[in-house]
C-alpha cells in the first residue's frame, strides 16, 4: 500500500520525490491533486502534514498495483519469501517508520499462524546487514491482532494474503 506524508512546514518527501523523479516539487505537488481528483489517492490531514494513500477501492487500483510489483520484481522475491514463511496472513509496518519518521530501528507486525521464526530469524538478519537498521517483529495469531492494533493507531498494511 502507497502511504507517505507531505508536511507543510517542511518539504523533505518532496524534495526525496523531487530527486527521484527529477522533477519540481510543484510539479509533483500538481500531480499528487490530479491523483487525487481521479480517486486514484485519498488525503487527510494530520496537524500540520497532509497524508496520501493509494485507494484500494479505485477500479485500477488491482491492476496498477499487479504492474508495480511485476516491473520491481519484488512479486516473485514475496511470493517466494511467504510461501517459505509458512502461515502469514498479514505484514504490518508499525512505529516511527509508520508515522514518516526515521528511525535506526523498523517496527514489524506478522499476522498468520504457524509462521516459521527460525527461517524469519535467518531473513532479518540478512536484512538488517543489507539496510544497516534493526528489524523489531512482533508475531501474532489473528484472534491476537485486533488487540494489538488499538496500540499501532499509525500502523499500515504492507501486505496480506488475498488469496
Amino acid at each position: 500500500m502507497l502511504k507517505f506524508f507531505l508536511n507543510s512546514n517542511t518539504t523533505s518527501w518532496l524534495r526525496d520525490m523531487e530527486n527521484e523523479f527529477g522533477e519540481s516539487t510543484n510539479i509533483i505537488r500538481s500531480e499528487l491533486v490530479r491523483l487525487e481528483e481521479a480517486g486514484m489517492l485519498s488525503s487527510e490531514l494530520s496537524g500540520n502534514k497532509k497524508i496520501y494513500r493509494a485507494n484500494k477501492h479505485h477500479p485500477l487500483f488491482s491492476d496498477i498495483h499487479s504492474l508495480l510489483l511485476k516491473h520491481t520484481g519484488i512479486d516473485q522475491v514475496i511470493s517466494r519469501v511467504v510461501n517459505k514463511l509458512g502461515g502469514l496472513i498479514e505484514a504490518w509496518l508499525t512505529g516511527a517508520f509508520a508515522m514518516g519518521n526515521d528511525s535506526p530501528v523498523i517496527d514489524i507486525l506478522l499476522v498468520g499462524n504457524n509462521i516459521d521464526r527460525v527461517y524469519l530469524s535467518e531473513l532479518i538478519e540478512k536484512v538488517e546487514n543489507l539496510i544497516r537498521r534493526k528489524i523489531r517483529y512482533v508475531i501474532l495469531n489473528p484472534e491476537e491482532k485486533v488487540p494489538y492494533m488499538t496500540q499501532c493507531p499509525e500502523a499500515f498494511l504492507l501486505w496480506e494474503n488475498v488469496t
